[in-house]
């Protein structure tokens, strides 16, 4: 297995030095293996069933990376623009949660 050396500011050390708890080492590993899948999805736009093990466990897909569609930008906009829904009771929640 090969090793890695970072160098990085003594600020940004302390920062991390908050998180003891967080293995550092894998999060770079992880966010390197996500590296190398989305640069393979790239090309072939399809995941190798051993990468997709990898990305179920992560939570994490290649398509998560690609920039949101002008379509649905839009379309979020003009949900924002009308506003909040009405409002509703917890007796009326509960009925439609109990409809689903």
């Amino acid at each position: 297995m090969v090793s890695i050396m970072i160098s990085m500011e003594d600020s940004l050390r302390e920062r991390l030095n908050l998180f003891s708890w967080i293995n550092w080492s894998e999060v770079a590993r992880e966010e390197a293996h996500k590296r190398e899948i989305f640069k393979e999805y790239m090309k072939s736009k399809t995941v190798s069933s051993k990468n997709l093990k990898f990305c179920e466990k992560a939570d994490w897909h290649p398509v998560d990376e690609l920039p949101l569609k002008k379509e649905f930008v839009e379309k979020l906009k003009e949900i924002d623009k009308r506003g909040p829904g009405k409002s509703i009771t917890i007796k009326e929640f509960n009925n439609w949660c109990n409809s689903l």
